[in-house]
């Protein structure tokens, strides 16, 4: 063979990169993994969704109430206004 490469250092070479090649196929993702993620975080996207809708259903709601909160507040304040205009 080669002057400086014996068989056997060949051999312990080459089974040092099997070893490391199979160590990488194990630690790679295979599409079932990936389809799996990809399903998990389309069920969290909804979920995210369905919880911002719901705070900004509830928000508006709240708006809506103090803006007629507000209004009634303004007309009392009128009203005690002309009361305190009228003595």
């Amino acid at each position: 063979m080669g002057e400086g490469i014996s068989n056997e250092q060949l051999f312990e070479f080459m089974t040092k990169m099997y070893g490391e090649m199979q160590e990488m196929r194990e630690n790679m993702a295979t599409k079932q993994d990936i389809v799996r993620l990809e399903n998990k975080m389309d069920i969290n996207h909804k979920a995210l969704y369905d919880g911002y809708k719901l705070t900004y259903e509830k928000l508006t709601m709240l708006e809506e109430k103090v803006n007629e909160i507000d209004k009634k507040v303004e007309k009392q304040d009128v009203e005690i206004k002309v009361i305190k205009g009228a003595k």
